[in-house]
């Protein structure tokens, strides 16, 4: 049985209550960029946190290191700093436009 065959398992084994925090948690590492109105003005954020990604391509683009950024931005790790390029390569004309605004 793989990791994942298992994982599926174990998620089908829980109750209720823990099984719809444990998907929402799922949906997270799945989709770890998202847009909310009202919040970072309905911009693109890493998670739920209150970081936009155009800010993060900022930095990037200034020369900070993912080494900088992980630690001036303790609650992010390196699989959300892939994520931002990820979305960042998809949609450079959103992103463009955000850090063109923001300068």
């Amino acid at each position: 049985m793989t990791i994942k065959e298992q994982l599926i398992q174990t998620i089908e084994t829980l109750p209720d209550d823990l099984l719809a925090e444990t998907l929402k948690f799922v949906q997270t590492l799945q989709y770890p960029i998202r847009k909310t109105p009202g919040i970072c003005g309905g911009a693109a954020r890493i998670r739920d946190t209150r970081i936009p990604v155009w800010t993060i391509v900022a930095y990037q683009k200034q020369g900070a290191t993912e080494a900088e950024l992980l630690y001036d931005y303790p609650g992010l790790t390196p699989q959300d700093l892939q994520a931002v390029a990820n979305y960042y390569d998809r949609n450079r004309e959103e992103i463009d436009l955000l850090l063109a605004e923001n300068e």
